[in-house]
């Protein structure tokens, strides 16, 4: 009996190298510290999916705060896209500089055949998008963008309660709010106070930082269809903090039958991520990423969802990322992190501006 549970181990060895052997960690390095999300990775639990074999950034003392911060050694830091390039040969990247430096970044890995994840939005502008998009499509890689949002749990059981159990009807209004008391006041770095706050890196302020989330979100719960018009109105309540951009930003998205309004703020009192979906016959709000309420009708009881979560490799961006680079998940074009969804979403963002710009009513190409 020893013998035979000594062989059996030695199998199950034996089967779990040769997992390993063909399903390796996919190589990924980090470009760019200055936006704070990169935490997200840096701190990351071994997932065993994914290998940090670089990190670039020209900041010297902040690669040393961060690499010092997770336990990282410095011999991994690189000053530029070409230097790590001659020491380390990743599979995809994952940009956290500035969104303008999101073109410059697919500029450089997309002719190598390296894959792209940008943190959200997508780029800083449309041009810049339409630009990385035609980069993607003539190099045949991936390129995904990164929401907190993407990996609610709460989301995607609105969305499996809309379009797979039909439980409100039509969808009639989507209301999303995002935002929090503004990045200075709880205390974001300088690194990326800086350029979060210049609206030659961020494109805008509030109206790109946050209400990116809602048009995301819209875009794919409106299973990829574009709205008919656009129309936003943006107000800069702290001028003292922030008089380059806006801090206040409401858009107004509509469709044939459907209105979205998105709601992005550095004023809120407290921070928020949260979304209401109403349809002919009932409504859905997703308190956060856990958390939902339904209520189907006028006389019926509120019911409440907890615990919700997401199952892997859908949980994590990180997870997605090399599930993606494998083969073993195919995007769909309205999915969250789908290139064609953010596209969609820089549409909007545009549109968005440019109406706050002239105080008129913008309609989108079909």
């Amino acid at each position: 009996m020893k013998r035979i549970l000594t062989l059996l181990m030695a199998l199950i060895s034996i089967f779990s190298m040769k997992a390993q052997q063909q399903n390796p960690p996919v190589k990924v390095a980090v470009i760019g510290l200055t936006h704070t999300h990169v935490h997200w990775i840096l701190g990351r639990e071994d997932r065993g999916d994914i290998e940090l074999v670089g990190i670039v950034e020209s900041n010297r003392d902040l690669a040393e705060r961060y690499t010092q911060q997770h336990g990282l050694s410095m011999d991994m830091v690189y000053p530029t896209m070409e230097a790590l390039m001659q020491n380390v040969q990743p599979e995809a990247v994952t940009a956290f500089g500035t969104i303008y430096d999101h073109l410059e970044v697919v500029e450089f890995f997309a002719p190598r055949g390296i894959h792209v994840m940008v943190e959200k939005p997508l780029a800083v502008s449309l041009d810049h998008a339409r630009k990385m998009q035609a980069l993607a499509r003539k190099h045949n890689i991936h390129l995904l963008t990164n929401y907190e949002t993407t990996w609610y749990g709460s989301n995607l059981k609105a969305w499996q309660m809309v379009h797979q159990d039909n439980m409100i009807g039509d969808i009639r209004k989507i209301v999303v709010h995002d935002g929090h008391p503004g990045p200075k006041e709880i205390g974001v770095n300088e690194e990326f106070l800086e350029w979060l706050t210049d609206p030659r890196f961020n494109g805008a302020g509030a109206l790109t930082d946050f209400g990116c989330y809602g048009a995301n979100l819209a875009t794919w719960l409106m299973k990829g269809e574009k709205p008919q018009s656009v129309f936003a109105m943006t107000a800069t309540n702290k001028p003292d903090i922030y008089p380059k951009v806006d801090d206040e930003a409401t858009i107004v998205l509509q469709y044939p039958k459907t209105q979205v309004i998105i709601q992005a703020s550095w004023n809120w009192p407290v921070s928020r991520k949260d979304m209401e979906v109403y349809g002919v016959t009932g409504q859905i709000f997703a308190d956060n990423g856990s958390t939902l309420r339904y209520r189907l009708g006028d006389n019926a009881e509120e019911k409440k969802l907890t615990n919700l979560k997401k199952e892997s490799p859908n949980d994590d961006p990180f997870t997605l990322l090399a599930a993606v680079v494998r083969g073993e998940i195919t995007p769909q074009e309205a999915d969250l992190s789908a290139l064609e969804n953010n596209m969609v979403v820089m549409e909007i963002l545009d549109a968005a501006m440019r109406s706050a710009k002239s105080g008129k009513l913008v309609r989108l190409k079909q």
